[in-house]
């Protein structure tokens, strides 16, 4: 019997399966995980896992799409927004700070599996491409040509963005156990943490308006 792909049981149990999917893989990487790890994960059998997915491969690929888009598509959204350039910039930092709180291991995920398949960042090139072509390119050149920042390519400032973001919760274990910190003192830090960013990179930028 031809299953109806529109009904909502078999959306149900698509979705259940790809969210317990998403967590074992972002916990495990593709090696680590097994396809019986993700069935008991969702609550299912292997056979129904397979059913809707075909293979381990298949239903990763569907999962590593989802977190490349979800990785790149907020920022080159916030960099294309007609608001000003100061307000980008902590709307900027605001985002990823949600994002990578919201899923820590996101970015070791996406490396580990890209340094283990280099042809998995073709997935990412689209978006890569959109991020050298955006509002907040403009607005930095212009703002510079202004007097009104320091001179600094925009590529070296979304760097400086994200990987201060990214570092915070990349080393969360890590800062746990060295100042034995507990979650919600991990919590408060990183609220902390995020103010010092944004009045770092504001001041930094910015500093000409205090000439």
């Amino acid at each position: 019997m031809k299953r109806d792909m529109n009904c909502p049981p078999f959306q149900k149990t698509e979705e259940k399966i790809k969210e317990a999917a998403k967590k074992v893989f972002l916990e495990k990487g593709f090696d680590g995980a097994t396809s019986r790890d993700i069935a008991e994960a969702a609550g299912i059998n292997i056979a129904l896992t397979n059913y809707y997915f075909r293979s381990k491969e298949k239903l990763f690929m569907n999962i590593f799409e989802d977190m490349i888009q979800l990785f790149f598509e907020g920022s080159v959204q916030i960099l294309n927004k007609p608001i000003s350039l100061r307000d980008k910039i902590v709307e900027l930092i605001e985002h990823d700070f949600e994002l990578m709180k919201k899923n820590p291991n996101l970015v070791i995920f996406i490396m580990n599996e890209v340094h283990r398949n280099p042809e998995r960042l073709v997935k990412a090139i689209g978006y890569i491409k959109q991020l050298h072509h955006t509002l907040f390119k403009v607005q930095v050149q212009e703002a510079i040509d202004k007097g009104e920042i320091r001179p600094v390519n925009s590529l070296n400032l979304m760097t400086m963005i994200v990987a201060s973001v990214q570092f915070l919760f990349v080393s969360k274990p890590m800062h746990m156990q060295i100042w034995q910190m507990s979650e919600a003192e991990f919590d408060q830090f990183t609220i902390n943490q995020k103010r010092l960013i944004i009045d770092m990179v504001t001041s930094y930028l910015f500093e000409t308006e205090k000439a």
